[in-house]
């Protein structure tokens, strides 16, 4: 995914998209907000709901990961986040 991600969109959040999420650290984010602060090329700050294998909501977080190694999560994805 190389383009900005939206309040609302699930994605996946693991190894490619920072090192420190590789994988059983791995998490499923409903994203929230959007930073416009400044960062680094092809970086940005995201906060979001991690969610469960049943998509309930676990906790709020603020990730700082690499557009270009963000994807998409579907149904399927959360029967494998824990």
């Amino acid at each position: 995914m190389t383009a900005r991600p939206s309040p609302g969109d699930l994605l996946v959040i693991d190894g490619r998209a920072s090192v420190q999420f590789p994988g059983v650290r791995a998490l499923t984010l409903r994203v929230v907000s959007v930073s416009d602060q400044p960062t680094y090329q092809g970086w940005i700050w995201l906060t979001g709901y991690v969610l469960n294998r049943r998509g309930d909501a676990t906790a709020r977080r603020e990730v700082y990961v690499q557009l270009a190694g963000l994807a998409p999560a579907g149904p399927e994805r959360l029967a494998q986040c824990g």
